[in-house]
């Protein structure tokens, strides 16, 4: 039963199928999608032809809201169910897709792990010009952080490790940046909220994904098209 991370995959899942059949994982062992997983995106025929690829790989899917996706607390056809500890959502025909649910802990390979999705969308203009979909929640909200400190604090502000999609702002790679964006102009409140949650919390380790990159700074880990398995490195 192993557990694995990758970052963004927006609806392409060759190269989780590459590296699921070698190293023969199974539905018992998991892969932790840091958000933007894209299987609420179109919210059609195109995201059901994705579930049914993805269903195909021998893995469990979890996965954590990004910003280029529906929440699938707004989508009928998923059901409450539990998951190594923690509330999760699901859709019966797809029963190996689980998404977390924000502020809920998990155990995974014996380290309890915090889920914190959403992100501001740098490109929501752009898709509301071309008509394409934006969600407004895309966001933690009030109640949500509210839920994620009230667990943190029951813990003591004690965590093994942080699964987000985005980061604390003081970790931001502003190198990988888009060029000619007026930063000014981005909505920075869920990275402003996770720096404070940062800078109370002891923890081992903090992986996310949204920004497209592989890096490691401190004990916060980006990544992309790479693969980790869910160890500690102290």
């Amino acid at each position: 039963m192993a557990t694995y991370l990758t970052g963004d995959t927006h609806g392409n899942f060759l190269r989780v199928d590459t590296f699921c059949r070698a190293m023969e994982t199974t539905k018992s062992d998991t892969i932790i999608i840091l958000g933007d997983a894209g299987f609420n995106y179109y919210l059609n025929d195109r995201d059901t032809r994705a579930k049914e690829y993805a269903s195909a790989i021998p893995v469990k899917f979890f996965s954590i809201h990004g910003n280029h996706e529906a929440r699938p607390q707004r989508i009928p056809s998923y059901m409450e169910g539990e998951y190594c500890g923690g509330k999760i959502l699901y859709e019966e025909a797809f029963p190996n897709i689980l998404f977390a649910v924000d502020g809920e802990i998990y155990n995974f390979d014996g380290y309890k792990c915090i889920v914190i999705g959403g992100a501001y969308s740098v490109d929501k203009h752009y898709r509301l010009a071309h008509g394409w979909h934006w969600w407004p929640d895309e966001q933690p909200d009030e109640e949500i952080k509210a839920v994620v400190e009230a667990r943190l604090a029951a813990l003591h502000w004690n965590i093994d490790i942080v699964l987000s999609h985005t980061c604390p702002r003081k970790y931001e790679p502003t190198e990988v940046f888009l060029s000619g964006l007026d930063q000014s102009s981005v909505d920075k409140s869920t990275e402003d909220w996770l720096d404070g949650i940062e800078d109370r919390l002891d923890y081992k380790k903090w992986y996310c994904g949204h920004y497209h990159t592989r890096k490691q700074i401190d004990k916060i880990q980006f990544m992309f098209e790479d693969f980790d398995t869910m160890f500690i490195r102290l």
